[in-house]
């Protein structure tokens, strides 16, 4: 926390403003500690009870996390707009957003030249009839993977209900769980997705939902095979909502493996961000009748719908014959660009995953090190922090832009910091 910045408040309500106020100011930064409840208690001469009280509160909005040995501190990505640096800094290569390469993304400005914009009124449907036919069945429309996630979580779930989340997993989901008052229950994944074991544990310790990745993962490049897809279908209840994300689609580089199939209660988000073009802000919401009729109810009642002229491009380009051409390529580049990585990695005695998707994940013994030492070679990569829960330090490459060429000195740097040069005594 920065020595300049000063809680305050008489109240927990008053103290917790004060956190998001240092939050939103950029004074209070992702992974700052917080004084002590008995320390900060002292310092603004009130309770402790009253301490915890703000603190609690906070937690349930995912404003500040709390682990046993660390104390508090503020959420990687808390539900508050924050003044923070960008994810790479100025004139660093960017390996850590997470980004597709854009000479894979189709020009949209052609096709927006051409592309029919009759007004909509209120009253119309929700979901166009060109991208239903695209995208097929029954479906809603959300504002991206992350929007879709959320709607469906809260059409079930009530503040207080446990959610297992992948471990490592992706930041937006953990935060998001956290940010809607839901219990954050984190289960060990591996290179074929979460473990079944992990997952029955986390539904007998009373989760009522579970967030799967089944290609693509992110951090960790996870991907379902058809063992592991049956293996997690047969510990999920009836009674249990599942929410698969399929943020990656057809770039993931491996077949979809659902698991699917033993619950009421199921999703499917399918995102085109990543091979068509985040700016879409589109994603395709399948899923049971119910849940669906949920999502569709709480939008009337908000936006309404997703804008008919995203809907409209992101018909066209999903049924453009050349577009599926640019992401047949960017499919075979990717593969080949994470598959390179890997291999220089494991030439460095680095051991590495990423069995899908744009990222490979790298345990290092430490994160903040590895970190500074690839930015000195005007590198930037992602620290696993914000991903992870209880699985080891690691950091995180996205390989989407990275030329086989260009992997192994991208290698041997992360494995000079890893493992540095022994110092030896003079003679």
């Amino acid at each position: 926390m920065s020595a300049q910045y000063q809680l305050n408040g008489r109240s927990a309500s008053e103290i917790a403003a004060s956190v998001e106020r240092g939050v939103a100011s950029g004074a209070l930064a992702p992974g700052d500690p917080l004084p002590s409840v008995r320390a900060l208690a002292s310092s603004l001469a009130v309770s402790p009870t009253t301490v915890a009280a703000a603190l609690s509160e906070l937690r349930r909005r995912g404003i500040v996390v709390s682990r046993p040995r660390s104390g508090t501190r503020i959420g990687e990505r808390p539900a508050v707009r924050a003044r923070s640096a960008p994810v790479a800094p100025a004139g660093a290569r960017d390996l850590a957003s997470g980004n597709p390469d854009p000479a894979f993304l189709p020009d949209l400005a052609a096709v927006l030249k051409d592309l029919p914009a009759p007004h909509r009124l209120y009253g119309d449907a929700p979901v166009l009839e060109e991208l239903a036919a695209v995208a097929g069945g029954r479906l809603c429309v959300v504002n991206g993977a992350l929007d879709g996630i959320e709607r469906v979580l809260a059409a079930h779930l009530q503040p207080g209900d446990a959610v297992a989340v992948e471990d490592p997993g992706w930041p937006g989901v953990i935060d998001l769980v956290r940010a809607l008052g839901l219990q954050v229950a984190g289960v060990r994944t591996d290179e074929r997705g979460m473990v079944p074991d992990g997952l029955d544990r986390a539904l007998r310790g009373g989760a009522r939902a579970v967030v799967l990745t089944p290609r693509g993962q992110n951090p960790a490049g996870s991907a379902h095979d058809a063992a592991r897809a049956a293996g997690l279908r047969a510990v999920l209840t009836p009674d249990v909502l599942l929410v698969e994300d399929d943020h990656l689609g057809p770039v993931a580089g491996v077949a979809w493996l659902s698991a699917a199939g033993s619950t009421a209660r199921h999703a499917v988000v399918r995102s085109v961000s990543k091979w068509l073009g985040p700016d879409l802000r589109c994603a395709i919401l399948t899923g049971d009748e119910l849940t669906l009729a949920r999502v569709e109810g709480r939008q009337s009642l908000g936006p309404g719908w997703v804008s008919g002229l995203i809907q409209r491009l992101t018909a066209r380009l999903w049924s453009d014959p050349d577009v599926l051409a640019l992401v047949a390529r960017a499919r075979e580049a990717y593969v080949e660009r994470r598959e390179a990585m890997l291999a220089a990695l494991s030439a460095h005695g680095l051991e590495a995953s990423g069995a899908s998707g744009l990222n490979v994940w790298v345990p290092v013994p430490d994160e903040d090190a590895a970190v500074r030492a690839l930015l000195a070679t005007g590198v930037s990569i992602a620290a696993g922090g914000p991903f992870r829960l209880a699985t080891p330090p690691a950091v995180r490459i996205t390989t989407a832009t990275v030329k086989p060429a260009e992997a192994p000195p991208l290698a041997a740097a992360l494995a000079a910091a890893v493992r540095p040069p022994r110092r030896t005594r003079a003679a």
